[in-house]
């Protein structure tokens, strides 16, 4: 007992020394950065200014809580659409972010080999998605993509989610709000569509109904747990450094005693349905009209750790980002009648709420605004890699190994030079082309909101499915009427999510 306390105390005591040591150069330096600003003007907080040793630690201290706009204000005014931080220590550290299309397309397609997530990013995430495709790379990712593309490229699986996601429709979203309007409530359309995702993936991607929808039940342990390993996994990413969050971890502090006990539910969770699964699959029982992804995985012989890693990965992608993009998209359309009054005309026409997969398919102006409310509010607001070796990006950029090379969805939506000058403006007549007035989807390399190359978002066209489906059942059905005005805040973690809510009441269309 003695000896575990001394360790612990020599251990805080060097941990001390270390912190005061990096406080006391990061003082002299802010102390000569703001004799430097001192005369600068109301729009220094998006300037970029690198100093010895500490690099832009400053310039990112003191835009922490704006990193999109100041990352955008700064691509915005490259020539190249490319800026390189500087973090501490040597070049191999520094971080290279982008929204020059040509580089995405270098990164994600042309020499994807040399851009892996790698280790830096995967311990990020690695205690909460494990081995799952969406953390891994090389030969375990390859092994995991080959299976899941498959599955992916089946009819049955494609009709399976489409029933699903009928289902959750017609009997769970619908007398919600039905009941709401009845009762002239505030309902928070984020929290609903967030709910409806997770009912929608959890039946999809385990054959589990964790009834999210339901409000008169509580929140499933697994839900709420899902929620705070995810926010504790991203706090890890906007922490100064790697060492920040895993001391925290060494001695289970904070967000990282957090994270610990909640993945300790999830994965307690998954395996409990992993083991009850295998158990039905082995005595036959009614494993014929088993389709979901854990049935599959497990049909494909691999072991309860893989297949919980890839059941919870897929409960990642298919959550968040599915109600991020309808959330956005229905409080862009109460400000933009005229936009919506065309959405409904196209409803009308394809005789909804009775669509079926093909009609889905014709409604290009129900994707098309899909599209431009990801564009300007991704689900996914960046994405990083890791330079393997040495390379020279399309724009001259040189890259060192080792180092972050980040591609920015969120600033490439707001490029002028990529959308145009109305490119703040939400306009999703800028979809179709002209003169012959089709729809058009742009490069995944301009519109990287789905990736592309090899690690491309096998789920893109069922995500499509279940949005429209979504969207045009409660648009043909119910108007949406916000409770507060002006803009929300866009909050960018693992996925984006709307500060607050989306609060509205509840009107049933005429």
């Amino acid at each position: 007992m003695v000896t575990l306390s001394l360790l612990h105390f020599l251990s805080l005591l060097f941990i001390i020394l270390y912190l005061l040591t990096f406080l006391r150069i990061l003082i002299t330096a802010v102390t000569s950065a703001a004799t430097a600003a001192a005369d600068a003007d109301a729009n220094a907080d998006s300037e970029h200014k690198s100093y010895p040793f500490i690099g832009s630690l400053i310039s990112f201290h003191r835009n922490r809580t704006r990193l999109i706009h100041w990352f955008t204000d700064l691509l915005s005014r490259s020539a190249s659409q490319t800026v390189v931080l500087r973090r501490l220590g040597r070049r191999t550290n520094q971080m290279i972010v982008t929204a020059n299309p040509a580089n995405v397309e270098h990164i994600l397609k042309t020499n994807f080999e040399n851009y892996p997530k790698g280790k830096p990013f995967t311990d990020l995430l690695g205690d909460f998605l494990g081995i799952g495709i969406f953390n891994v790379d090389g030969e375990l990712w390859s092994t995991q993509r080959k299976l899941a593309s498959h599955e992916f490229s089946t009819r049955s699986l494609r009709e399976f989610v489409a029933g699903v996601v009928d289902d959750v429709i017609a009997n769970r979203l619908v007398p919600l709000l039905e009941d709401a309007v009845v009762n002239n409530g505030v309902l928070d359309m984020q929290d609903v569509l967030r709910r409806l995702a997770f009912d929608t993936i959890s039946l999809i991607s385990l054959g589990h109904d964790p009834c999210c929808l339901d409000y008169s039940k509580p929140v499933p342990a697994l839900v709420t747990s899902f929620d705070v390993a995810a926010g504790a996994s991203a706090m890890r990413g906007v922490a100064p450094a790697n060492w920040v969050w895993k001391l925290k971890r060494f001695f289970s502090l904070g967000s990282e005693r957090r994270l610990k006990a909640a993945v300790r539910v999830v994965h307690r969770s998954v395996d409990d349905i992993i083991r009850q699964r295998r158990r039905q699959m082995a005595d036959g029982d009614g494993t014929e009209n088993q389709r979901d992804l854990l049935s599959r995985f497990i049909s494909a012989g691999h072991g309860d750790e893989l297949v919980r890693d890839m059941a919870i990965s897929f409960l990642m992608a298919g959550r968040d980002t599915t109600s991020a993009a309808m959330t956005w998209l229905f409080w862009l359309l109460t400000w933009h009648p005229t936009v919506e009054t065309k959405l409904l005309t196209e409803l009308t026409q394809n005789h909804h709420p009775s669509l079926n997969f093909e009609d889905l398919k014709k409604m290009d102006y129900l994707k098309a605004c899909l599209c431009e409310s990801m564009r300007l509010y991704p689900p996914v607001v960046w994405d990083s890699k890791h330079a393997e070796k040495d390379d020279v990006l399309p724009d001259g950029t040189p890259v060192f190994g080792g180092n972050r090379v980040m591609y920015f969805p969120y600033g490439m939506g707001r490029m002028e030079s990529l959308w145009g000058k109305d490119c703040l403006e939400f306009r999703p007549d800028r979809w179709f082309s002209e003169p012959d007035g089709f729809f058009k989807m742009e490069s995944p390399y301009k519109f990287p909101v789905f990736q592309s190359g090899p690690r491309v978002c096998l789920g893109k066209e069922m995500a499509f499915v279940q949005m429209k489906s979504v969207v045009g059942a409660i648009l043909s059905r119910f108007e949406l009427v916000p409770v507060c005005e002006g803009e929300p805040v866009f909050v960018p973690l693992l996925t984006a999510h709307m500060k607050g809510g989306f609060k509205v009441r509840v009107r049933r269309r005429n």
